[in-house]
C-alpha cells in the first residue's frame, strides 16, 4: 500500500493564525522529480513550498519552490518545515536538524516555542549609481547595496518611506532589481529595524515575512550600529517578527509558527 503523502500549510514568523508568511510543507520518503515539486508549488500558490526528504547520514535535504521557479534559500519555508518536524514528533524537541540546501547546510534548533535557524551570512557591496534603480523601482533610497546572493538592499530614509513604498513590479521584474529588500531604522522602540521584501522575478510581488533577507540585514545593521542582536519588524500587510543575531559568518534567525491545515496529496 502506498504511503500517504501529507502536505501542510504553516504561518511562519508569527504566533497567531492569519499573520506572518504562509508556506507549504511536504515531508517525503524519497526525492521526487523537480517537475512534480514545481507543480505542487504552483497548486499551493504560496510564496514558497518546502520539500523535505532523506539525505546522507542524519541530514535531510530541503528544496524550495515558488509557483514559478525553484529558489536556493527560503527562511520562512525552512522555519515552517522545521515546525512540522518538531510538532509531529518526527524530530524530538531537544534534537537539532541539519538541512542540506542549495545554499549550504542549514542548522535548526528548538528553544521553547521559538525555532532558531542558523544560515550563512551574506556579503554587501555599496553601489553609488542609483539612476537605473530609480527607473526600475520608482524608489529613492539613501543608500543601495548589492548582496553576494540574489538580493539588492536599499536603505530608506525612515520607516514611513518603507511602509509607503509602492514599486513598479513589472519594471522590476525585467530589471536586475527583481529581488529587493528595503529597510530603515524602526520607529517602534520594540524593534531595531523594519523591512519589506519584493521578489517579482520569481513571481512574488511582495513577500509577507522573509527569513533569508536577514542573512544580508544582520551584517548590514551590524555595520550601521555595532550591535549583533536585533529584533526585526517586517511591515507588510500580514506583518511578522524575527529575532536575528550575527554570529561571525553565520546568522541566527528565530521565529514562531502556527500550523493552519494538513491534507493528503492524491497525486
Amino acid at each position: 500500500m502506498k504511503t500517504k503523502q501529507i502536505i501542510y500549510q504553516v504561518d511562519a514568523f508569527t504566533d497567531k493564525p492569519f499573520r506572518g508568511n504562509p508556506a507549504g510543507v511536504c515531508i517525503l520518503n524519497d526525492e521526487p522529480s523537480a517537475g512534480w515539486m514545481q507543480n505542487i508549488a504552483m497548486e499551493m500558490n504560496l510564496s514558497e513550498t518546502a520539500f523535505v526528504f532523506p539525505g546522507k547520514k542524519d541530514e535531510k535535504i530541503i528544496r524550495f519552490f515558488t509557483p514559478e521557479a525553484e529558489v536556493p534559500l527560503c527562511g520562512h519555508a525552512t522555519l515552517s518545515a522545521s515546525h512540522i518536524l518538531y510538532e509531529t514528533g518526527m524530530i524530538g524537541g531537544n534534537e537539532e536538524i541539519t538541512f542540506s540546501s542549495r545554499s549550504g547546510n542549514l542548522m535548526i534548533r528548538k528553544e521553547s516555542d521559538w525555532i532558531t535557524m542558523n544560515f550563512p551570512a551574506d556579503t554587501l557591496k555599496k553601489t553609488g549609481d542609483l539612476s537605473d534603480f530609480i527607473k526600475a523601482t520608482g524608489l529613492h533610497p539613501a543608500e543601495l547595496y548589492e548582496t553576494g546572493k540574489f538580493w539588492s538592499l536599499a536603505l530608506m530614509k525612515d520607516e514611513n518611506e518603507v511602509r509607503r513604498a509602492s514599486p513598479d513590479f513589472m519594471k522590476m521584474k525585467n530589471s536586475k532589481y527583481n529581488d529587493l529588500i528595503i529597510t530603515a531604522a524602526s520607529e517602534d522602540k520594540s524593534y531595531d529595524y523594519c523591512i519589506r521584501c519584493f521578489a517579482p522575478g520569481v513571481g512574488i510581488n511582495e513577500d509577507p515575512v522573509t527569513g533569508s533577507a536577514q542573512c544580508a540585514l544582520a551584517p548590514f545593521w551590524n555595520q550601521k550600529t555595532g550591535k549583533n542582536d536585533f529584533v526585526c519588524h517586517q511591515v507588510s500587510k500580514r506583518e511578522g517578527i524575527l529575532k536575528v543575531a550575527l554570529k561571525g559568518d553565520r546568522v541566527d534567525i528565530s521565529g514562531q509558527a502556527v500550523t493552519m491545515f494538513r491534507a493528503e496529496l492524491l497525486v
